[in-house]
């Protein structure tokens, strides 16, 4: 397996692994499928803000033949839009079904985080259901904590859900004589 930034011709992979996890689980608080046009334009969003959208590809079976094919993503974008939230990105990784478990998501967020090191970026966050155990225990493992939870501010398959929040500190605490980021720097 490799990771490798997405092209174009890879929105088709996005899209249905999108809506794949979208239609059958709590990990996207939406009910409305992509399109390959909305997926396109949100990695042309993404693109043209320099962040990344990578992509694992490596073998999986289709139809009891195995072939190069996407097998997860991961992508981060502005927290909140503010200028003070500049340093501080929201994370997400997705999974094709039938390969998780297989250290595809380490290889993602290892190269996730360093992208958004390299960017100068302080923060990361990642929202998750509070009832997908898996997920939290997964940003657990790779450093990430609890930073709260807000009750039922997602409705999905009937039911109200509780958003999770964990955080991932990208850079070391200031050392002495070491000046944090400058506060006017062009955003």
């Amino acid at each position: 397996m490799h990771l490798r930034d997405a092209l174009a011709s890879d929105i088709p992979a996005l899209t249905a692994i999108y809506n794949s996890i979208l239609l059958t689980s709590t990990a996207i608080y939406n009910d409305i499928p992509a399109t390959e046009a909305d997926r396109h334009a949100y990695w042309q969003s993404r693109v043209a803000q320099n962040y990344p959208v990578l992509v694992a590809v490596g073998q999986a079976a289709v139809n009891e033949t195995l072939t190069n094919q996407i097998l997860g993503y991961a992508t981060f974008g502005d927290f909140r839009s503010w200028p003070g939230y500049r340093f501080t990105v929201e994370g997400t990784i997705h999974i094709r079904e039938g390969v998780r478990g297989r250290g595809i998501g380490t290889q993602l967020m290892q190269e996730l985080i360093e992208r958004a090191r390299a960017l100068g970026k302080h923060s990361m966050i990642a929202g998750v259901d509070s009832e997908n155990i898996t997920s939290l225990n997964f940003l657990t493992r790779h450093g990430f904590t609890s930073a709260g939870v807000l009750h039922e501010v997602g409705f999905k398959f009937n039911r109200w859900l509780n958003l999770h929040f964990l955080q991932f500190d990208l850079t070391p605490q200031p050392q002495p004589n070491k000046p944090l980021p400058n506060p006017t720097a062009p955003l």
